[in-house]
């Protein structure tokens, strides 16, 4: 270690890269198109998680025409499980403009990247570095840790001054040479070795130049400001079917939370609410359906990022016809299989898997038969 250990981190994590990096996918190509796919995908979401969902993704969408020219619909349901899905219709947009404005290259500048849509200082870091070979820093979750432990950093993380001060370091730190293998391998310590809880310093190719280690601060750092607990709602959601047996979806507006997802009918709850006059407020209000609601089926727990809901299923038995599709409000009848077809969350399946064991296969849940139950 040198007087000055600073400049010797990037030389240590590279030499560490080199032997003990993961083997991942978007690793063994250059292409800026399927690294920009990646780090889109990583966004908020572990590794594991990721790689089945980024292979069968690009082979449907192999380049960044052939997303520019599939339908919005399609692309949520090959992105159908991995969540956040603002993020599937921000890269299908940016595909579109990158396609139809840029010839089908993506930028090779920040200021280009970032004015694509889902498209942050990270992500334009992690591409310029990684595809192009720039030196650009690429600061997440996992780099600012290891950032604030490695220089010793007591302030809240959370604070502007204190991200500022962090990213001025991480842009000092990326050497001119690798820079993306650097950001890579910054990533990696994070994710393996310099953890958000018991990091494992011995093994840390820097501990030498760990000014928390030397402290013996490193458990505590980085400071966060302590999460509001989430708040809990209430919704219902309604079985309707129609003549001939199909379960009634409606799809949610393109913007928003889950835009452009297919959901069953219904809505959060108001406060003191019985379940039954809700679903027949929120059908009315939304929907411009009236129906009269059995019995409460089961009810299903979910939790989003910003609260958790506990939504009623009651079947409903709507009185006149079924508006057909419209601007405002667009309808599909679908078969319990025919759920395959489309796009739909999380709670939706919980709620389909929850309705499958309600009856024997073929026959179909009668108003009031079931006993309720709570799905988790």
């Amino acid at each position: 270690m040198s007087r000055n250990p600073e400049k010797d981190i990037p030389r240590l994590l590279l030499e560490w890269y080199r032997t003990n990096k993961r083997a991942l996918p978007w690793r063994k190509t250059k292409d800026p198109y399927r690294i920009w796919v990646a780090e889109i995908m990583l966004q908020q979401t572990r590794v594991d998680t990721v790689i089945p969902y980024y292979e069968r993704f690009l082979n449907q969408f192999p380049t960044v025409d052939a997303l520019a020219r599939a339908r919005l619909d399609t692309v949520l349901k090959a992105w159908e499980g991995l969540g956040y899905y603002t993020r599937a219709r921000h890269l299908h947009e940016a595909a579109g403009i990158v396609a139809r404005q840029l010839g089908g290259k993506v930028p090779d500048d920040l200021d280009g990247l970032r004015a694509l849509p889902g498209v942050g200082a990270y992500t334009g870091g992690a591409i310029l570095s990684i595809a192009f070979g720039k030196r650009t820093a690429a600061v997440d979750g996992n780099v600012i840790r290891v950032i604030a432990r490695l220089f010793a950093i007591e302030d809240p993380v959370d604070g502007s001054r204190t991200k500022k001060r962090i990213g001025e370091i991480a842009a000092r730190l990326v050497p001119v040479s690798g820079p993306g293998h650097y950001n890579q391998a910054l990533m990696d310590l994070g994710s393996g070795v310099c953890t958000p809880r018991n990091p494992d310093c011995p093994s840390c190719p820097l501990s030498a130049a760990c000014k928390a280690r030397k402290q013996g601060i490193q458990e505590s750092i980085p400071e966060k400001k302590r999460p509001a607990a989430l708040p809990r709602r209430e919704a219902v959601a309604a079985l309707v079917r129609n003549d001939r047996g199909e379960i009634l979806l409606v799809k949610r507006p393109d913007r928003g939370l889950l835009g452009g997802l297919w959901r069953f009918p219904g809505g959060i709850l108001q406060e003191g609410e019985a379940p039954a006059a809700g679903l027949r407020r929120v059908l009315r209000e939304e929907l411009g359906l009236k129906g009269t609601a059995g019995k409460e089926l089961f009810s299903v727990e979910h939790g989003y990022s910003h609260f958790s809901v506990t939504v009623r299923v009651l079947p409903v038995a709507i009185r006149g016809p079924v508006p057909h599709a419209g601007r405002s409000v667009q309808w599909n009848g679908v078969g319990t299989r025919g759920f395959s077809r489309l796009a739909v969350s999380r709670l939706e399946r919980k709620i389909l898997a929850a309705l499958r064991s309600l009856r024997p296969a073929g026959k179909p849940i009668e108003d009031g038969k079931a006993t309720p139950k709570r799905v988790k």
